[in-house]
Order: structure tokens, then sequence, then C-alpha cells
């Protein structure tokens, strides 16, 4: 007999997120401060203290951003720990199917049946992480941004998504201060990321190609378009390593050419310089 997905109790059960990287605190940031309780799942110390030290610098601010309460946030010391009690896990982990396919496995056999099962991926659609999965009609996409500043939220079904939920999300996401935007369709890229990933594209071409610097573009993309962050600015972000990542997808999925990545690679990631996270990237630091 199928399974009837019934909504869980959002103030009383946790979220979880697994990974404590840019994306993943931010989450847990921001669903915390609409008092909701969240666990994050880090492997690495020095990344879980870091998640915990962005949440308490930011969470106030954002809590009154959104007239909301400050929510608990706790470090969990195994994925069982953090999942056990979880109504909706978000996985934040690197852009690589070999890890994100086990791990959607595993948190299938440990999680309670109307748990939700989300990715946080900007490039891969969760239908491409579920082999392992039994309980389909419980994983989607749900793509959040950075920075802070950039609130929207992309749901997309797996292909098998119960409808209850997508709907259930699109309301859960907005109580939370986020804009949820519902993505009628698979689509790797969504719906922003298909379109970001051809002008990230041709700003890095303009760069390698010598005609401008990542300073000139970006005064001319925030002047033309009233824009509050720029392309490369955003890119520094996000960080150079996962923009190379997202890039990397498109370019084997639909068949584009690699040279962009490949001077990328060469001349950032090959040195270090994957923009923030490391103090160095396209911008001058």
């Amino acid at each position: 007999m199928a399974y009837t997905w019934t909504a869980p109790d959002i103030t009383e059960q946790p979220a979880a997120i697994i990974g404590g990287g840019v994306l993943g605190r931010r989450l847990a940031m921001m669903w915390a401060s609409a008092g909701n309780t969240v666990v994050i799942y880090e492997r690495i110390p020095q990344v879980a203290a870091a998640a915990i030290a962005y949440v308490e610098e930011n969470i106030d601010a954002q809590v009154n951003v959104i007239k909301g309460k400050r929510g608990a946030v706790r470090l969990a010391s195994s994925l069982e720990d953090a999942v056990k009690d979880a109504w909706m896990v978000i996985e934040a982990v690197p852009e690589r199917l070999e890890i994100k396919i086990p791990l959607f496995g595993e948190l299938d056999k440990i999680t309670q049946p109307n748990c939700i099962l989300a990715t946080n991926s900007s490039s891969y659609r969760s239908s491409e992480m579920i082999e392992l999965v039994e309980k389909k009609y419980r994983v989607c996409n749900t793509h959040y941004f950075m920075p802070p500043i950039m609130n929207p939220v992309e749901i997309m079904t797996c292909g098998h998504t119960d409808p209850a939920i997508i709907q259930h999300l699109m309301e859960a996401t907005k109580a939370v201060g986020f804009t949820p935007v519902h993505a009628k369709k698979e689509s790797t890229g969504f719906i922003f990321n298909r379109i970001w990933a051809a002008m990230k594209r041709e700003s890095l071409l303009v760069i390698q190609d010598g005609v401008a610097t990542p300073e000139d573009i970006d005064t001319l993309f925030v002047s033309n378009f009233s824009a509050k962050v720029g392309i490369c600015e955003l890119m520094d972000k996000v960080g150079l390593d996962t923009v190379y990542n997202i890039e990397k997808h498109y370019v084997e999925e639909r068949k584009l050419p690699g040279t962009t990545l490949d001077w990328l690679k060469a001349s950032y990631l090959d040195k270090g310089n994957l923009g923030d996270k490391s103090g160095k990237g396209l911008l001058a630091k």
C-alpha cells in the first residue's frame, strides 16, 4: 500500500543541515531565526565551529528582519544524531554525485518516513541522487542562494515528490523569510541558474580574453541593473571552486566548450585563490 505523507510539526521537530560550509551555515541561521530548532552535522571541527560562530553573529539581525524569534542551533555528533527526529534534512555537501548518492541512500534508511529529504544542489537534479532511495516521494530540490541579501528559494520535484510536500515547503520557507518559487518541471540549473550560468560563463571569458577586469564587469553590472552585488563579487562569495564544479556539470551535460573552465582552474583554483573563503579571488583583495 502506498504511503500517505502527512505534514510534520516543524515547531516540535528540528530541521537538520548536512554540511556546515558557506551555504549550510546560512541555512541554519535562516531557519533558526523563525524560532525553529536546527541541527548541523559537519565532520570537520574547524568548519563546524565556524558555522556556529556565523549563526551567532548573524541570527539577531535576521530575527529583526522577519520579526521572528531566536531558535536553537546545535552541532550533532553523528549523522544519525542529526536526523533522527528531523522534520526536514537539507543536504549542503560538495557538488559531487559520488557523495550525494550514498548520502541520500543512508538518509532514507535512518530518517522518519514523513521527513522531507532536500538537496541544496544548484546544478544537479534531485532525481540524479535517488538511485539508493526507496521512499522517493519525500525527496526534492530546495535551492537557496548566497549571500544573505538574496532570499529566493527554488523548489523542484525529483519526479516522484508528493505534491503536498511542495506546497508545504512553499508555505514553510515563506514563513522563515525566504521567497519561494516553484520550478514546475525538472530542469538542470532550475530557473535562475540557467540564466546566471550564461552570465558567469561570458564574464569569465571577457576576463580570460583580457577585454576587461572583474572590477570593470561588476561596475557595469551594478550600474546598469541597479544590482546590490556584482557578478564577480558574487562568484567570489560563493567560492570559485563551487563555481567550477557547477560549470563543469553544465559543460558535460550540455556539451559546451570547456575552455573557460580550464582557464579558471589554472589561473585561480590551482593557485588556491578560491574567493572570499581563501582571501583572494577574481576581485583584488
